[in-house]
């Protein structure tokens, strides 16, 4: 019986890109979302999704060594969404409510524009959070992400992890009220 030599070759770079093309179609939105409370407007936020697509897609031969790429792909929005944010006051910015209107799906125009109101406020009070809460919440809440993957994704003990999203929904209760 003879064993095979192993041969070290190359990734295969089409299977990572369409994993990773799988992965962006997949979670556009809660990337997207993500960015947009970090960056503070739609714009910026699309720019940076298109940023962070463009990161990742340079780093796809590296893909084999990532252990889970959900985590890693957030890891890089994240990074993204910090560098569109520091240099923000080169841009234009507007908030969601100047630049979008609010489309309802309720049966009565009272109760839609009673939802579209809760839905500023909670943009509004995520808006407030400091950074580090900002970014676990969303992380959480946008990124479907596992306390164990934000850990990994923002490179925190988890227990720090926890206790930011514990502070976060305190902040969000207290802020927003009845709607948490």
């Amino acid at each position: 019986m003879t064993d095979a030599p192993s041969k070290t070759e190359p990734p295969d770079l089409t299977d990572f890109s369409e994993l990773l093309e799988q992965l962006f179609d997949d979670a556009r939105g809660e990337i997207l979302g993500t960015l947009f409370y970090l960056v503070g407007n739609i714009e910026d936020a699309r720019d940076a999704l298109q940023e962070t697509f463009l990161k990742c897609w340079r780093k796809r031969q590296e893909l084999s060594d990532i252990t889970n790429l959900r985590a890693w792909v957030f890891r890089v929005a994240l990074n993204t969404g910090r560098d569109f944010r520091k240099t923000a006051w080169n841009r234009r910015r507007q908030s969601l409510a100047e630049d979008a209107v609010m489309v309802s799906t309720a049966e009565s125009p009272d109760s839609g524009l009673v939802q579209d109101e809760q839905i500023q406020r909670l943009q509004h009070a995520v808006r407030q959070l400091r950074a580090e809460e900002q970014e676990v919440f969303l992380l959480r809440q946008n990124g479907e992400l596992t306390y164990e993957e934000i850990a990994q994704t923002t490179s925190l003990p988890i227990g720090t992890v926890k206790t930011r999203m514990r502070t976060a929904i305190r902040q969000l209760r207290q802020s927003v009220g009845d709607l948490s």
